[in-house]
């Protein structure tokens, strides 16, 4: 991975509680669980309280790292820390950068060093079947557009990463910002591109406050 032509896998998995397996919820091994795989060179980016805003959302955990084999990996280190492993899978998606359309200088919030906000939304989307053989300067003037109006809120982090082949959708795009408002704000403010006419798939949706690992049984309980 290098400044000029960055690359990089990123994970997000997304579980909820089991209510037929109530009982105290173990954290016991997650801190260091958490350590041993940032150890071994994946970054936590981040474990969000996702309760309350689905029905089968509680808790996410946000990785990036250098290869698509480090995540699966960290990612069953963490899975067998009793509190997780108590937990029943809701969405996993793997995504990896790739150039974006017309913006080659364009790069994820998390290869780019920003530290992570307070607050995340994390979704999906597909564009529609005509949108690749459309010509290549309108799709440029609408996706210029779009940046435009998304430029707009300055203060939201944006990363997008291909999700070709590693699951059932084209992209994956993450937003944090410091407060939840601002990303209520920004995505209603991009209902007004021409460029949304190209989408035919954008949800699920999972939006969560970040918390520390002391915070994950309250979460949980």
């Amino acid at each position: 991975m290098t400044p000029e032509n960055p690359s990089g896998f990123t994970l997000w998995a997304v579980w909820r509680r089991d209510l037929a397996a109530r009982g105290p919820v173990d954290t016991t091994g997650l801190a260091d669980a958490v350590a041993s795989v940032e150890a071994g060179g994946v970054v936590v980016r981040g474990l969000y309280d996702v309760s309350g805003l689905r029905a089968d959302a509680d808790l996410m955990v946000w990785l990036t790292g250098e290869t698509a084999e480090a995540l699966q990996s960290a990612l069953r280190v963490l899975r067998r820390v009793p509190a997780i492993a108590a937990l029943l899978p809701t969405w996993n998606a793997l995504g990896v950068h790739r150039e974006a359309e017309f913006s080659r200088a364009h790069a994820p919030s998390f290869l780019r060093g920003l530290p992570p906000k307070g607050w995340v939304t994390v979704y999906p989307f597909v564009r529609s079947y005509d949108w690749y053989l459309l010509p290549e300067e309108d799709r440029r003037g609408m996706l210029a557009d779009h940046g435009r109006k998304g430029s707009e809120y300055p203060s939201v982090q944006a990363n997008t990463v291909a999700n070709f082949a590693l699951g059932d959708y084209e992209w994956i795009l993450a937003l944090e910002a410091d407060e939840v408002t601002e990303l209520v704000d920004l995505m209603r403010h991009l209902r007004k591109t021409e460029a949304r006419l190209h989408i035919r798939e954008e949800v699920p949706f999972f939006t969560g406050r970040r918390i520390g690992v002391d915070e994950v049984a309250e979460v949980l309980a």
